[in-house]
């Protein structure tokens, strides 16, 4: 039996050794580097191991311009998502220099011959391949933060990414491909997952491998996901644990893959599936809103629940993976077993668990889920590593022009908080620039900084369970956008205080607006600098006839609503 050839027929391996490696890294110590962002090195990890073979490097300018069009390589091969280097063009080594690639911490990675240097379009590659510039949209907030020019150029990697966790399981697509050889695996199913595993997934997945006859390969996402999911360590805790106790070992593998998704719906379906035939599979299980990123400003999702299957399968013969439909399975309970929605006797019991139930009537309420619905490790391990929900932190952010009132709402809402016996960090947008922005200026690249700290902050109080409440005009929907990603989406809390430019110039005590008119001062949100209102903020104050302790009893409200706070206190 042998495994499927890789996608276009040879496995890339950009990993140099021995005398080469020792080389190279001596060469890197006196080359121009650059930090790549955590994107960027997930991308070059895949690539380097070829995971997405038959891609070499980032791409270059032709390879790039069709695959935005037509989801094809300059050469004609399917490839449905640009892989791209960006970097500031503005510090850019000269075309035809060698550059050392650096990770976070400046441990050199790999060194690149700069051969390609090119300027693109955030807007047109956001419309062309995630279908929409909705800010809302996480990669569409993301990419605005890029640098403008992308590179490309051939890949000498010294080493993969240093991994502390889960060690074991981290496999390159050629660990994979031997160990299912080894497990005389000719037709092979892969499983895509970013969320925990319960019964129904685990039917789904050992039913789709015995109607393939073949092996079972469950591969999770452990790199970028969508803001908010679960971490992958309770994540892959759970699915190891099921793994070992309830699948065929002799038939079943599970390895993890640090993939950055886009959460680009039809187009990254397609992608993860040319991806897992690079590490041997001949099936793909494709969801329902497959890598769906939820939903757009408007309240309706980016992509339809379909789209991603059918894109799929209207290619299963040109990548040589056929596409496995995620089934719907409901539980009898009088017979006690899944069978799909289609199959339930007349008359049947049907019990049901949605995602937002999981979320609002268990695991926020602190009750363990059912056994039909989940293994007990399962339900053990979600219910360690996720708290009640009034235990839980969460971000108020509030955003509005300057005099607008939300400093003043925001200490109202501390001394309620405090009240409710939940204390709280004020990130107040004026003491944050006198002492975590001290040096920047207000140019629109230092104004995003500003706040992208004010948001990396309030991430971390929120993962450790704390409160941030953050005051700032923060006047561009795309850095709001990515500090809700660095919270959660779903304990980010947007409050757009909506006054009239005219009251906020009234209240200015300190004259800043009239400095503004008389040209004094340039660069002034709401007089010669945009202010960009929330599209959908989760709470819309008006401070001209309400008062600010009933501006910060709404959201006093909202949160007892949602379940972040109790009414008891």
């Amino acid at each position: 039996m042998s495994l499927i050839p890789p996608y276009g027929g040879r496995l890339i391996n950009l990993l140099v050794s021995g005398e080469e490696r020792r080389t190279l890294i001596d060469e890197a110590a006196r080359l121009p580097s650059i930090q790549i962002s955590a994107r960027a090195l997930c991308d070059l990890e895949v690539l380097a191991t070829g995971g997405f073979s038959p891609l070499d490097r980032f791409m270059g300018r032709a390879d790039y311009e069709r695959v935005l069009h037509e989801m094809r390589l300059a050469d004609g091969t399917l490839f449905p998502l640009p892989i791209t280097l960006p970097v500031d063009g503005k510090t850019l080594a000269r075309l035809g220099d060698r550059i050392a690639l650096r990770d976070a911490r400046n441990e050199l990675i790999a060194v690149m011959n700069i051969e390609e240097a090119f300027a693109w379009d955030a807007g047109q590659e956001a419309r062309l391949t995630l279908g929409t510039t909705d800010p809302r949209h996480p990669l569409v907030s993301e990419m605005s933060m890029w640098g403008d020019t992308y590179i490309s150029g051939a890949l000498q990697v010294v080493r993969l990414p240093r991994y502390y966790d889960f060690v074991e399981l981290r496999r390159t697509p050629a660990e994979v491909r031997s160990i299912l050889h080894e497990m005389g695996a000719e037709r092979v199913i892969a499983f895509q997952t970013r969320n925990p595993l319960h019964r129904v997934h685990e039917e789904l997945t050992k039913r789709a491998a015995a109607e393939v006859g073949g092996a079972l390969l469950i591969h999770p996402v452990v790199g970028l996901t969508r803001p908010g999911d679960i971490d992958h360590y309770s994540r892959v805790r759970i699915y190891r644990a099921l793994v070992e106790r309830y699948y065929d070992p002799q038939r079943t593998l599970l390895s993890l893959l640090p993939l950055a998704m886009r959460m680009a719906g039809p187009r990254e379906a397609l992608w993860h599936a040319i991806i897992r035939r690079n590490f041997g599979a001949t099936h793909f299980i494709v969801g329902r809103d497959h890598a769906g990123p939820g939903l757009d400003s408007r309240g309706k999702p980016f992509y339809g629940p379909y789209d991603a299957q059918e894109l799929v399968a209207r290619h299963t013969d040109e990548i040589g993976v056929a596409m496995v439909p995620f089934r719907e399975y409901v539980y009898l309970p009088d017979a006690n077993e899944y069978v799909e929605e289609t199959a339930v006797p007349p008359g049947a019991r049907v019990w049901t668990i949605s995602g937002t139930q999981v979320r609002d009537e268990y695991l926020a309420k602190g009750k363990l889920l059912p056994e039909w619905f989940t293994r007990p490790e399962t339900a053990a391990i979600l219910a360690q590593s996720y708290p009640p929900r009034h235990r839980q932190g969460f971000c108020i952010w509030f955003t509005g022009l300057s005099g607008a009132g939300k400093s003043t709402i925001a200490e109202a809402l501390v001394a309620m908080l405090l009240e409710r016996g939940r204390q709280s960090t004020l990130l107040d947008g004026d003491v944050v620039r006198t002492h975590l922005s001290k040096g920047l200026g207000f140019s629109r690249e230092d104004r995003d900084t500003n706040i992208l700290r004010i948001g990396f902050v309030a991430g971390e109080i929120v993962r450790h369970g704390g409160v941030a409440i953050c005051a700032a005009i923060s006047p561009y929907r795309a850095a709001r956008n990515e500090c809700r990603k660095m919270v959660g989406d779903d304990r980010f809390f947007e409050v757009f205080v909506d006054t009239p430019i005219e009251i906020c110039e009234r209240r200015d005590t300190k004259g800043m607006y009239a400095r503004a008119r008389r040209g004094e001062i340039t660069g002034f949100t709401g007089i010669d600098d945009p202010y960009e209102p929330p599209a959908a903020p989760e709470v819309h104050l008006t401070t001209v006839d309400t008062t600010p302790d009933e501006c910060a009893r709404r959201i006093v409200a909202l949160l007892e609503e949602r379940g972040f706070l109790t009414r008891s206190g």
